[in-house]
């Protein structure tokens, strides 16, 4: 992999020196846009995210600006340092994130500390440019700060040190991508980060709620087909706990490799198909294995590839749609096929064996009329043992978090979340209810924590969703922001969510305020 990504690396540098068009640039959508390609009369590829664009405004400084002072503009049109080029342009933020508030009782003080720094860069409309990194000390809410010190893993944004004596933690990330766009048919992308697949706010294929990870991906587009082709490699956290050899290296590692293939059959209807394999860099006795040639075939069918090999490598397979049901309202879904027997599944019998997860939603924009004014609702259901395997070292997960669902397998989730925009301000409801089944103790694994090795199953039939101590979860959160510089999404913003857990064993209640100054488009996913 070191290797590949410096030959795109060599090649995006080649192909940005003769890039002297003066025309719009390509750059990554933000989250708040990608409203605008579902409202667009023609139908646009839109599950494998980020998306890149051409984007007009970038190349210039808006006319109407630049009668203000330096400070004005600073604050709240620009970026923080700004060099604009007909062949290229450099932006360059400092990007704060600064919280304080109160959960449970009121008794609980929490707050994050947050310096990150960004620069973003084009060579014409071929080669672009992005790298992150950020700083952080904070005090989570009680049931983040349990989960926290469970995975020694802040969600989605790396590894913990103890911080003021073991109250607080102590964490950096960092993301970058380079991306090449040599002609309108093919683009280029290395990174380090996260990639989504859906239309969904959750994803059962690929989701972005884990820690950064190297990748490097290969996108085609032809007429109505948009091919991707994508090689990853992850981290093994809990391998920690293996003493060989290998452990001097760090955490075990292991690979994936991911093809979706999606067709615009019409301007209304979208169809996906995607599979994926994870194998293991090396074995649990330290015996390496590393990257799998056979897999770099970008248009392989990968079920076979892993069967020719006499393999036990873990595949997926899996499907994404979405349709146009009116012009300002997209229905969309999911289906994933961990393990797939006709006559198991068609049994009724509830084989431990049968993993597949389902999902269905809608989007609609403008509801009521009103501008800005968007809804999004949807359902999503994971049968036990789903993304489990026999190891974690093949498993459907990063660095202690799953690839998918926050919640693993063994659950089912329905959500709704409206946002509402007017001006500079922003406004953002979520409600989400979900049931999922619990381990009594450690040793005991009724499919929820896909951490466990599937062979610990507690029986070969008779599994059901929400099987093992069923569990209530409902999550409420309702935010308000004031946009002070859209360019890197500069807001003051304040947030009040309520979390409640049940069953039979315990019930937790949380309440959780918090205001603060807060900046880029990054999404933390705390709702589980």
């Amino acid at each position: 992999m070191k290797h590949l990504i410096w030959m795109v690396t060599a090649l995006l540098l080649f192909g940005a020196a003769n890039a002297q068009e003066k025309l719009p640039v390509i750059v990554p959508y933000n989250p708040l846009d990608i409203r605008d390609l579902y409202l667009d009369s023609s139908n646009h590829h839109t599950a494998f995210k980020p998306i890149l664009h051409e984007d007009t405004s970038a190349m210039y400084t808006n006319p109407d600006t630049t009668k203000r002072s330096l400070f004005h503009r600073k604050l709240f049109n620009e970026h923080l340092l700004e060099y604009r080029n007909k062949d290229y342009n450099v932006f360059i933020d400092f990007l704060p994130d600064f919280q304080i508030g109160k959960s449970r009782d009121g008794s609980r003080t929490n707050w994050l500390n947050t310096r990150g720094a960004s620069i973003q860069a084009n060579i014409g409309t071929k080669f672009y440019f992005e790298s992150y990194f950020f700083e952080n000390q904070g005090k989570f809410p009680y049931y983040l700060d349990q989960y926290i010190r469970k995975n020694q893993i802040v969600p989605g944004q790396g590894g913990i040190k103890d911080y003021s004596d073991g109250k607080a933690f102590d964490y950096n990330y960092a993301s970058a991508l380079l991306s090449y766009t040599p002609n309108k048919y093919l683009n280029v992308t290395a990174g380090y980060g996260q990639n989504f697949i859906g239309d969904g706010y959750r994803s059962l294929i690929l989701s972005d709620i884990q820690f950064s990870y190297p990748y490097l991906k290969l996108t085609g587009t032809l007429g109505n087909v948009q091919y991707t082709a994508m090689w990853a490699q992850f981290m093994d956290k809990h391998s920690q706990s293996f003493a060989t050899a290998y452990d001097d290296l760090g955490y075990y590692k292991k690979w994936g490799v991911f093809h979706f293939l999606d067709w615009n059959v019409s301007k209304r209807l979208t169809i996906g198909f995607f599979d994926a394999v994870i194998w293991p860099d090396a074995d649990s006795s330290g015996r390496k294995r590393g990257f799998d040639w056979s897999y770099m075939n970008p248009i392989i069918f990968l079920r076979s590839a892993e069967f020719s090999e006499g393999s036990s490598d873990n595949a997926l397979v899996g499907l994404n749609a979405k349709f146009k049901l009116f012009p300002k309202t997209t229905i969309y879904g999911q289906l994933v096929l961990d393990e797939f027997k006709l006559k198991e599944v068609f049994g009724g019998k509830g084989w431990w064996a049968n993993k597949q997860s389902a999902q269905l939603g809608f989007r609609s924009f403008d509801l009521f009329k009103v501008n800005k004014l968007d809804l999004q609702g949807e359902l999503n259901v994971v049968r036990p043992y789903t993304y489990s395997y026999k190891s974690t070292l093949i498993n459907y997960e990063h660095y202690n978090q799953s690839l998918a669902h926050p919640l693993g397998a063994n659950f089912w989730e329905v959500l709704g979340i409206a946002t509402y925009r007017i001006k500079r301000w922003y406004g953002r409801g979520e409600l989400m209810y979900s049931q999922y089944g619990d381990d009594p103790d450690a040793a005991t694994n009724y499919g929820h924590d896909i951490s466990k090795p599937y062979t610990t199953h507690v029986s070969n039939y008779g599994n059901w969703i929400g099987q093992g101590v069923k569990t209530n979860l409902l999550y409420a959160q309702g935010t308000i922001a004031y946009v002070l510089n859209p360019k890197y999404n500069l807001r003051l913003e304040t947030s009040l969510a309520a979390r409640r857990v049940s069953n039979d064993i315990t019930k937790t209640t949380d309440l959780i305020f918090s205001i603060g100054l807060r900046s880029t488009f990054r999404q933390f996913y705390y709702d589980f």
